[in-house]
């Protein structure tokens, strides 16, 4: 589908689940297209942040691969290997492995979040060109809309 030529009614009568699908698909790429110049991968931030009491993880403890999935169900891509991600965040020292096969944030690891953090204004200002604050959130509203909608719930 495309929007050339197209006039405002025709397009209001386009499906939302096709063009939400395509805009997922081009902003997960663009942002991993991003991360990857600056040497890291999104499953791999997602780990850091995950482990690390100063981000996502409620108390900084340990958890196994296992775990850490489960704790990015929401998210995580069917083409994303924790293990090998995780295997990449071992070898740069950004994290260890305990005997129960719990994987913790180091120092070096906490450091390496905080710096890989930095990136992500640069991204978003960049997806967000040309769109200002206001038509933003009535997009994100009106997609909360369309969630309600269709017997989603919006967290």
């Amino acid at each position: 589908m495309t929007t050339q030529q197209i006039s405002d009614s025709e397009l209001a009568g386009q499906p939302a689940a096709y063009w939400t699908g395509v805009a997922y698909e081009a902003l997960i790429a663009f942002t991993r297209a991003r991360q990857a110049e600056n040497g890291y991968t999104q499953p791999q931030f997602w780990l850091l942040r995950n482990l690390s009491e100063n981000d996502l993880s409620p108390d900084g403890e340990g958890m196994t691969v296992a775990e850490l999935r489960d704790a990015m169900a929401s998210y995580i891509r069917p083409e994303d290997d924790l293990a090998v991600e995780a295997g990449v965040l071992l070898e740069r020292g950004w994290l260890t492995r305990d005997a129960e096969d719990r994987l913790w944030l180091t120092e070096a690891g906490e450091q390496a979040r905080a710096d890989l953090a930095r990136n992500h204004p640069a991204i978003r200002a960049a997806l967000h060109e040309g769109i200002d604050d206001a038509d933003y959130v009535t997009t994100v509203k009106v997609l909360h809309q369309l969630i309600r909608n269709a017997g989603g719930t919006v967290a």
